[in-house]
C-alpha cells in the first residue's frame, strides 16, 4: 500500500469513527476540501459544506468554495458571519482569529442543529498545530474535530494525497482571510478588506500565484513569491498597476524584494519605507 493509500484510509476511517453525520467548516482551500472529500465517502449524503460570508473573504474566493463543493458534488451551505460587528475582532489584536472562527463554529453548530448532524469538522492540520493559531482554541471550545490534525496528516501528505485524488484545488496556494494583511492593532474594515482584495485580485488576473497586499495605511506593501519579484518589478514601470492602487484607495506601494512568506505580519512588522529591501513607486 502508498503512503497516499495509507493517509487515505486512515483519514476515512476517522471520520468514521466520529459519527454517522456532519458538518465541513468549508473555505474551499485544499485541506477543508480534504476533510470534505473523506466526509462524503464516508458519511454519504450526510454530509454539508458550510462555508461563512464577510468582508473578511473575497467574493472570488466564496465563488471558488461554491465551485469546489459542486464539482466533489457535495451539498453546501453559506452563513452570513458577523465577526464585524465584534469590538474585539474589529481591534484585531493578536487573537483576532480566535474572534473569528468563535463566530463561524456558532453558525456551524446552529447549521448542524438545522440539520440533525453529529458532528463538525475543519481542516486544521498537524503542521499548524506548530503555529499561534488562537483559531484552534475557538475550535476546542466549540467541540470540532480536526480530522487532519487528529491524524498527523500535514501540508506536504496532503498536497500528495489531494493531487492523487485529483482534486480540482490540489495545489491551489494557501490563503488566509483577507484581514490577515493588516499588521495587528491595524483596525478591522470594510474598506481596508476591500482595498487589499483589489490589489491582489489583480495581481492574480496578471498571472501572479502567490500575493499578498499588506495594508499599512496609504502604502500597499506588495509580496509575490521570489521566482516572481523581477516580472512584478517591471509592472513597476507601468502606470497599470500604479492606477490599480489608487483605485483601491492607496497613495503609493512598495515591493517586498524578500519575496512572499506566509506570517509576515506576525509580531512587529517593519514599517513602510524603513528598510532597504523595499522599492517603492
Amino acid at each position: 500500500m502508498t503512503q497516499c493509500a495509507e493517509d487515505w484510509r486512515a483519514l476515512r476511517s476517522h471520520i468514521q469513527s466520529t459519527g454517522s453525520s456532519g458538518v465541513v467548516a468549508f473555505s474551499g482551500g485544499v485541506d477543508s476540501t480534504l476533510v470534505l472529500k473523506a466526509a462524503q465517502e464516508v458519511l454519504g449524503d450526510q454530509i454539508v459544506a458550510v462555508t461563512g460570508l464577510s468582508p473578511s473573504l473575497s467574493p472570488t474566493e466564496a465563488r471558488k468554495a461554491s465551485d469546489v463543493a459542486g464539482a466533489l458534488g457535495c451539498r453546501i451551505r453559506h452563513a452570513y458571519t458577523q465577526e464585524m460587528e465584534n469590538p474585539a475582532y474589529v481591534a484585531n489584536g493578536d487573537d483576532r482569529c480566535y474572534h473569528c472562527k468563535t463566530e463561524l463554529y456558532f453558525h456551524c453548530q446552529r447549521i448542524a442543529e438545522e440539520e440533525g448532524y453529529e458532528s463538525i469538522f475543519d481542516g486544521t492540520n498537524a503542521d499548524d498545530a506548530n503555529d499561534w493559531r488562537p483559531g484552534m482554541t475557538a475550535a476546542r471550545e466549540a467541540g470540532v474535530r480536526s480530522p487532519l490534525l487528529e491524524t498527523g496528516l500535514g501540508k506536504k501528505q496532503i498536497r500528495a494525497l489531494a493531487k492523487e485524488l485529483g482534486l480540482p484545488n490540489w495545489d491551489k496556494p494557501a490563503l488566509p482571510c483577507l484581514a490577515s494583511r493588516l499588521p495587528h492593532g491595524t483596525s478591522v474594515t470594510t474598506e481596508r478588506l476591500a482595498a487589499v482584495d483589489h490589489v491582489e485580485s489583480w495581481l492574480r488576473s496578471a498571472g501572479f500565484r502567490d500575493v499578498r497586499a499588506r495594508h499599512f495605511g496609504e502604502v500597499v506593501r506588495i509580496e509575490v513569491d521570489s521566482e516572481s519579484i523581477p516580472r512584478l518589478l517591471e509592472l513597476t514601470q507601468q502606470t497599470a498597476l500604479q492606477g490599480v492602487v489608487q483605485d483601491a484607495g492607496f497613495v503609493r506601494f512598495e515591493v517586498d524584494t524578500d519575496g512572499f512568506r506566509s506570517g509576515k505580519l506576525t509580531g512587529a512588522p517593519t514599517p513602510p519605507s524603513q528598510s532597504p529591501t523595499k522599492v517603492s513607486r
